[in-house]
């Protein structure tokens, strides 16, 4: 989850969009229920109740002249596509509809009764996570890794532009390898103490060990989750495509602070660059 969008204006567009969708959808808010927001206001999702009991609601929301529907598509795409073995929750109703210059998108999901590990991406305390959680964690994403889909979470062409531009103009950009990823495996994205994973809008490709290593940066601020993350998937971590992944992450995180994003991890993320580039 992110903070609410600080143009108020965001906010109420988006308010008054999901108020539009639960009317739509025949759902009303949950007593109680909070607010869950996207980076800079992309998405609300909340808890709702319909006829047929408690359920989430998320609204996106993007420009109606926005040419890449990679991530407006992924959460259906995700449905579609990776096997129910895949603990999230499942996505029953979409509603659109077009409001220029934006379009929107409301989906229906199961309620979840595990709350996220933490409430932002960041992990900024130690988690005391079952070894079972981290079994269901490696089993699910050894999973994805296997599923064919010409979707990308990142591609070779923005890692030749960004990895000299944030990490050193000599580092080699050629990812050694490629599979699919969840593409955002943060701590705001993760449920326990029973893994349900959150946000599937940008799965895709991505080099061989992104999501590990995604899980890894956002993990920096907590050394000792950051060290079991190292020895859980030590298998892919360790190894030089696993040594690039987190080079790619790190690279993307980077970029992200230079739009004020992501700031308590700038110096955490160049030390651990460094230890990689060494």
């Amino acid at each position: 989850m992110h903070s609410e969008p600080a143009d108020p204006q965001v906010g109420a567009r988006m308010r008054t969009a999901h108020h539009r969708a639960r009317t739509t959808l025949g759902a009303r808010p949950h007593p109680g229920g909070r607010e869950a927001w996207g980076w800079h206001g992309r998405t609300l999702g909340r808890t709702v109740t319909t006829p047929d009991g408690p359920a989430w609601l998320r609204l996106a929301a993007a420009p109606l002249d926005q040419a890449d529907s990679t991530f407006f598509n992924g959460s259906r795409d995700a449905e579609d596509t990776i096997p129910h073995t895949v603990p999230r929750p499942r996505l029953h109703t979409i509603h659109d509809w077009n409001e220029p210059p934006w379009r929107y998108r409301a989906e229906l999901y199961d309620h979840i009764d595990e709350p996220p590990v933490a409430a932002s991406p960041i992990l900024t305390t130690n988690s005391n996570l079952p070894a079972s959680w981290w079994t269901s964690l490696r089993t699910a994403l050894g999973t994805i890794a296997t599923i064919p889909t010409n979707r990308h979470t990142t591609d070779q062409q923005y890692l030749n532009w960004a990895m000299p531009k944030f990490l050193s103009p000599a580092v080699d950009t050629r990812a050694p390898s490629w599979n699919t990823a969840h593409g955002d495996l943060h701590w705001a994205n993760l449920c326990a103490p029973r893994l349900t994973m959150l946000d599937w809008e940008g799965w895709g490709l991505a080099p061989t060990g992104y999501d590990a290593a995604t899980l890894h940066s956002h993990s920096l601020l907590t050394p000792d989750v950051a060290s079991r993350i190292r020895c859980e998937f030590a298998d892919v971590l360790s190894t030089p495509a696993g040594r690039f992944a987190e080079l790619a992450v790190i690279t993307e995180l980077l970029e992200s602070t230079v739009h004020g994003d992501n700031l308590p991890l700038a110096e955490p993320l160049r030390q651990r660059a460094a230890h990689l580039l060494a």
